[in-house]
Parts: C-alpha cells; structure tokens; sequence
C-alpha cells in the first residue's frame, strides 16, 4: 500500500505587527480613546450624510408661507434650532458646519503629523549641523504668536480654509519634530539599528525602515492633538471676521450670533449648539492623546 502522505502543515494567519495591533486595539482598553474616537466617527458621520440630515441650504433665505422672511423664527417642528435674523436655517448651518471642522483638523493634522515626523527623523538621525539647522528653524516657528500670526497670513493671502490650515501647519509641526528627534537620538543608538548598519543598510532604509515604525505612535498622538488645535484656530480666525465668507462654519455661526445680538434676545440655540460642537471635538482629540500615550509610554499605567 502506498504512504498516505502527511498534511501540510497549516500556514500561519496573517497577523497584524505588535504595535499596529496595539493601536487598533486601544480604543477597546482605553475609555479615553473609546470617547474620542466615538465622537470622530459620529462626527464623520454626520458630515458625510449631512445632505440628508439637513435637506435646506445652510445659506438659503427662508420666507414663511405668508411671504414673509423667516428671521428670528423660535425653534420648532419645521426648523429644530430656529432661524438667524437674515432667515437662514440654524440646524443646516449646524450640520454643514462639521464638514468644515473635520475638513480643516485632519488636513492640518496630516500635514503637521508628515512634517514633524519627518523632521524630526533626519534631525535626530543625523545630528550635527542638520541637526543645529532644523532646530533653529524649529525655535524661530515657536516664537511666533499663534493667533496673530494666523490671521495676518490669511489677511495676506486671503480669507480662505486652506490658508488657515496652511497656517496652522506652519506653527505646530516644530511641536512634535522636536519630541520626536529627541526620541530618534535614543533609538539610533540601539542593537537593532547597528545590526541594520553592519549588515549594510543604508542609512535612509535604517532611518525609514527600521526607526520609523517605533515612533509612529507618537506621530499618531501628535496628529490628534493637531486636530484639536486647528479646529479652535479656524473657529477663532472665522469668529474674528477674517475667515472665507462663503464657507459654513462652526465659527462663522458664532461670529453672526454675536455680531447680532442673539444673546440678548435669547437667541441660545443659534450659539450653544456650535459652541457645544467646538468643545466635543476638541475634546474627542485630546482623549485620543490620552488614550494613546500608552502605547507609545507604557509606564504612564504603572506597567
């Protein structure tokens, strides 16, 4: 008879690199970042769908059906929030408005997450004269007063959302390169990065390839704060008259209410409802930050 032959041995599922798996796997362990990213998602959500949440024009003029403008109309069935004093519906602009919040705090977040990343990494890498050149122009970004700053780049280069993330990106990327280099100076000391040198790798793989990785986390941290901040900004400069007129946002509601006068005629659901959304979302980065200080500094828990 002849040998049955023995089963191949099962290969091994594809399994996801330790730190990644951490990383998905935070919100699950961390209630901070389980809110953060809660809110993120509802967020997005809300913005994705926005066309069907609110069917209006965030800057349509409304008329009531006796032809007259709908200003000032109290909250009810057919308008949630009411209208402003120019009879714009205060729901749709609500709605609307989260669109331009995620839009301005994840591009700015990626542009400053990429930059102090990168950064960060040849500055500590290299050291020297790379090093002493990087961090200077890092200090002098430091120096500048945030807002002020903000606002006379978008005086100069106009009133629109890609100046203020411009801006934005400009002011905080030196926040994380200079935490980052002062990691990567630890990590290119380490046995691995020297076995990677004695096997011949060059010095771009070692620094991409194998020290990159370990401090993507706190990239990650950084990214989110990033988020945070670039929404206060954009709410700030729009609120202050200086952001893009023809854009909705959370900070333009918050400019018309206060340059009309909502709060003395009790006009509280035309400013609390953005004010409320501001604070989620800034809030929701800085728990995301939280939660994942744990990967990157295990010894935050005592572990």
């Amino acid at each position: 008879m002849a040998e049955r032959a023995e089963p191949l041995p099962a290969r091994p599922a594809w399994r996801l690199p330790p730190m990644a798996r951490r990383l998905a796997t935070m919100p699950l362990r961390d209630p901070f970042a389980f809110v953060g990213i809660t809110i993120y998602v509802l967020f997005a959500l809300i913005a994705l769908f926005a066309d069907q949440i609110a069917p209006l024009d965030p800057m349509e003029i409304l008329f009531t059906k006796a032809g007259k403008l709908a200003a000032n109309v109290p909250p009810g069935a057919e308008f949630p929030l009411g209208t402003t004093n120019l009879g714009r519906d205060i729901f749709a602009q609500l709605i609307y408005g989260s669109r331009s919040a995620l839009a301005v705090g994840l591009s700015a977040a990626v542009i400053v997450a990429s930059v102090g990343t990168v950064v960060g990494l040849v500055a500590g890498y290299f050291g020297g004269w790379v090093d002493s050149l990087l961090m200077r122009i890092a200090d002098m970004a430091l120096s500048l007063p945030f807002l002020p700053f903000v606002i006379v780049l978008t005086g100069f280069l106009g009133a629109d959302t890609r100046n203020i993330v411009l801006a934005v990106a400009l002011l905080l990327w030196p926040n994380s390169a200079r935490v980052i280099r002062s990691q990567v100076l630890t990590l290119r000391e380490r046995a691995y990065v020297e076995a990677a040198r004695v096997t011949g790798a060059s010095q771009w793989r070692i620094l991409f390839v194998h020290i990159a990785p370990n401090i993507l986390p706190l990239s990650f941290v950084y990214a989110a704060i990033a988020i945070g901040w670039a929404i206060i900004t954009e709410a700030s400069v729009n609120f202050l008259g200086f952001g893009d007129p023809t854009s909705v946002s959370w900070g333009m509601m918050l400019q018309d209410a206060f340059s009309s006068q909502a709060l003395s005629r009790g006009q509280y659901a035309w400013f609390v409802p953005p004010g409320i959304c501001i604070i989620l979302v800034v809030v929701a980065g800085f728990f995301i930050s939280r939660g994942y200080e744990e990967v990157f500094m295990p010894r935050l828990r005592g572990r």
